[in-house]
């Protein structure tokens, strides 16, 4: 099997170093170049080919935010899967950092397996969106005064929902809720391989580049309502 590429940006070399040594020890991943600002992140996922890119938000110059949008936006990079590395489990850029394109995103007190399984999942195509960070992605968005139905893309997500069958529907608010498709199987009483098949019937339906923007979509077009604790 052919070993994850993995790119780290991130503008502290000695995070870099660390991260560098943990993905080297494993088998089936390795390092494929180091960015310091967002801008060389760009440059650099063009010329390795990364599968993955460990991203930090907070960078000098160009910074993780707009890198990432710049990467998804490039119809090359179409299969660079992006971990954004945050502070805090629930950054305060998080909406937007998912709306950009990343993958999901990764406190930086992860412990080293949780980092390592992340890249491994990133690679696979899911998202890193387990309850609890779905559940501060949520209480991101409406601190940031969002609210459902009312996202920028709101109305142009809210027709293609209409292209969506029942059990497509019914798929999508489970992903919404974060969670796994083992266990969206179990609640609706389906194969993991088929509610597998939904979950990409709907990413090609509605334009998602992955899971992670399933769920923002799902909250922004109003299929799923928050709840306020």
């Amino acid at each position: 099997m052919t070993p994850i590429k993995v790119l780290l940006a991130d503008d502290q070399a000695l995070l870099r170093s660390a991260f560098r040594v943990l993905v080297d020890s494993e088998s089936d991943m390795h390092v494929v170049g180091e960015a310091a600002d967002g801008a060389e992140a760009v440059t650099l996922a063009r010329s390795t080919r990364a599968d993955v890119v460990l991203m930090d938000i907070r960078m000098p110059g160009t910074d993780g935010l707009t890198a990432t949008r710049m990467i998804s936006a490039d119809p090359d990079l179409a299969g660079v899967r992006i971990v954004m590395l945050t502070t805090f489990e629930v950054d305060e850029y998080v909406v937007q950092s998912l709306r950009a394109g990343a993958s999901g995103f990764l406190g930086k007190g992860a412990e080293p397996e949780e980092l390592l399984n992340a890249i491994r999942v990133a690679a696979a195509g899911e998202a890193l969106l387990s309850p609890v960070a779905t559940k501060g992605l949520i209480a991101s968005f409406l601190a940031q005064g969002g609210s459902a139905g009312e996202g920028p893309d709101a109305a142009e997500y809210a027709e293609r929902l209409a292209a969506l069958t029942g059990r497509e529907r019914e798929v999508l608010v489970q992903v919404a809720g974060g969670h796994s498709n083992d266990q969206i199987a179990d609640r609706l009483v389906v194969s993991p391989l088929t509610v597998k098949t939904h979950v990409n019937r709907a990413m090609a339906k509605l334009g998602a580049r992955d899971r992670a923007q399933l769920v923002v979509i799902a909250y922004e077009s109003g299929l799923v309502r928050p709840r306020v604790e």
